[in-house]
């Protein structure tokens, strides 16, 4: 049977996204997360030497970031998201076969690596093969669900490693979350490649980056694009590595804090999911948008209540809608042969400002509750939502 002509792009969609939410699902399935530390402490580190063991995960990631974008735009993207999981496999059975500072020093930069790989290259490769099936206006919608995919993940392994973790030790977790990567790689070679090779491939990775800064320099609008990507994503990332704190504060018992915890990541995974229908607001929208999530967040940071803790988790969803929305922008904006580069810049400067960001937090967090260090932070979100608005006017003018 010959299929129509209308039922070949939804056949590939279908295949597309299947292969996608499995991978994002997969990628975050990973039992070490919430014990890794432990390991660390159990296998005699001091809290210096782990604290540098997460330092230099940043500094892997910051270091070839952009390097490794560049290279998907020039060489084939599906290979590189199914080499990176394997380099994070590699990592893992470090950790547990040998465990030692070295081994998670070296772990650390495995891992650091393959999450280079896949950033940049997994956007780019989706928006890619959406726009050869004539479907580029469902990518909202698409790397929303991928996101709701992760958080999936995440949860998950949460509520697994404990009873994987009581039956069979360190050597369990780590063998699961070794298992976890390898079926990612599996998967990741069901994406379909349809872009044609880049006039830029012999010339390598080095000649991509030039010609996307150039693109960059030359562009107004998609350097504009670019920045709103760490604008919207640093700061709120940043917050979520402190939200324990900041629910212990209200004086919940600890057995409730994971509870309140996955009330936040709740309405993280809604805010993914509206990321379709969301795709229609424009610019004022998007600027409503970030200033009411940033009084939320505000407001919820300060009441220091249960109550509180809804506003941020509103907050959040907010900011999670933002983050995919700004990168929709992004996409939209870029030239298929730079796509993957450019992203990866993006992602340098959301690294960046995270790095800045938790600086900052340790700054305020001397003299501050940890409510009254979210509400400040809210600021910078008022300060995009008034540039958004501010640029709009502009073009108005023009």
């Amino acid at each position: 049977m010959t299929l129509s002509p209308a039922r070949v792009p939804a056949t590939g969609v279908r295949r597309l996204t299947r292969t996608l939410y499995g991978y994002a699902f997969l990628d975050d399935f990973v039992l070490l997360y919430p014990v890794y530390a432990l390991l660390f402490a159990d296998t005699g580190l001091s809290l210096w030497q782990i604290s540098s063991l997460f330092a230099l995960w940043s500094i892997t990631g910051v270091v070839l970031e952009v390097p490794s974008g560049a290279w998907a735009d020039a060489v084939s993207r599906r290979r590189l998201l199914w080499i990176g999981p394997l380099l994070t496999a590699a990592g893992f059975a470090l950790w547990v076969s040998v465990p030692s500072y070295g081994a998670f020093a070296a772990g650390f930069v495995l891992w650091g690596a393959g999450g280079a790989l896949g950033s940049g290259a997994l956007e780019a490769l989706v928006y890619d093969e959406l726009d050869h099936l004539g479907a580029a206006h469902r990518y909202a919608r698409v790397m929303g669900r991928a996101r709701a995919a992760r958080l999936a993940g995440t949860v998950a392994s949460l509520g697994f490693a404990g009873p994987v973790f009581a039956e069979g030790g360190y050597a369990a977790v780590g063998a699961a979350s070794f298992l976890a990567c390898v079926l990612t790689a599996l998967t990741a070679t069901r994406f379909p490649e349809h872009r044609v090779r880049p006039e830029t491939a012999d010339a390598g990775w080095a000649t991509t980056l030039r010609t996307g800064l150039a693109e960059v320099r030359g562009d107004r609008s998609v350097r504009g694009a670019l920045l709103l990507v760490p604008a919207v994503a640093a700061v709120w990332g940043a917050l979520d590595e402190y939200t324990p704190l900041m629910v212990r504060e209200i004086g919940v018992a600890e057995a409730t804090v994971p509870y309140l915890i996955m009330l936040i990541w709740a309405g993280v995974t809604v805010g993914s999911l509206l990321a379709g229908p969301a795709e229609r607001l424009g610019t004022g929208g998007l600027a409503a948008l970030l200033a009411g999530a940033a009084l939320a967040l505000a407001a919820g940071g300060l009441s220091r209540s249960l109550a509180g803790i809804a506003l941020v988790s509103l907050a959040f969803a907010g900011f999670q809608l933002a983050e995919v929305l700004a990168d929709v922008r992004l996409q939209h904006r870029i030239d298929e042969s730079r796509r993957a580069t450019l992203t990866s810049v993006a992602s340098l400067g959301t690294e960046l400002v995270t790095v800045a960001t938790f600086g900052v937090y340790a700054l305020l967090g001397t003299d501050m509750a940890h409510g009254g260090v979210f509400a400040v932070l809210a600021v910078p979100y008022l300060v995009t939502a008034l540039a958004l608005v501010r640029a709009r006017a502009a073009r108005a003018r023009r």
